[in-house]
């Protein structure tokens, strides 16, 4: 009779080894998780150094200017563009001109170089997005931007996962609002009985036959 290669509790502890690697797998691919959603990657409500300390919340709460005056370019291009110091200057020549703050504004107007920005949200080259035809088809600054007009520094309000993109594309009715009420940072779409906004749909000749969550619209 041959000698037992393996102590009896062998099986024991292969069990508990196997069930030991499997909890640990799954929390090192939980909390990957957790990172890949955590604003310390995503950046969301993590507001970034500027030339300037630009609080959206004193100019578009306070003093309700509306956001076509600084993004001007956001109802004709891709971009909502950048404020030019042109535009900075046509108040800040008669207030606050001896601001420190606004010293970078003061020598971009007169050197005609840029104030340079960081931008906030950065899509990848990947990904396609028009400003112009979103603002046409009724979906309003909030629905991306929401809450930057209460903050002082500016941050980001979404992470844009595609998921959440898709969302919109399949279901418009939920971010849609009238063409008077895009730059309404206060307005909820959801105000509206759902009637009223698949009328919209149907007025703003939004597709819904799918077309919208075709990978080429947003990847190109």
């Amino acid at each position: 009779m041959s000698a037992q290669i393996f102590p009896r509790k062998a099986n024991a502890i292969l069990l508990v080894s196997l069930i030991i690697l499997t909890l640990l797998s799954i929390g090192i691919i939980m909390a990957l998780i957790g990172v890949y959603l955590s604003p310390w990657y995503t950046e969301v409500g993590d507001a970034k150094a500027q030339s300037i300390p630009f609080s959206h919340k004193h100019h578009v709460d306070e003093l309700k200017i509306d956001c076509l005056y600084c993004h001007a370019t956001v109802e004709q291009a891709a971009h909502a563009g950048f404020p030019s110091s042109d535009t900075c200057m046509s108040c800040h020549s008669q207030i606050w001109t001896n601001s420190p703050l606004l010293e970078p504004v003061r020598v971009s107007f007169q050197t005609d170089q840029p104030v340079i920005w960081t931008r906030i949200y950065d899509l990848p080259d990947f990904v396609y997005f028009n400003h112009s035809i979103h603002i046409a088809k009724g979906i309003g600054c909030a629905s991306c931007h929401a809450g930057t007009d209460q903050q002082h520094l500016t941050a980001k309000s979404q992470a844009l996962w595609m998921g959440w993109c898709l969302g919109c594309h399949r279901s418009p009715e939920e971010e849609i609002r009238p063409r008077e009420e895009i730059f309404n940072m206060a307005y909820d779409p959801l105000s509206l009985p759902l009637e009223q906004r698949l009328a919209l749909v149907a007025e703003y000749q939004i597709a819904t036959d799918g077309r919208l969550t075709n990978c080429y619209v947003c990847h190109r």
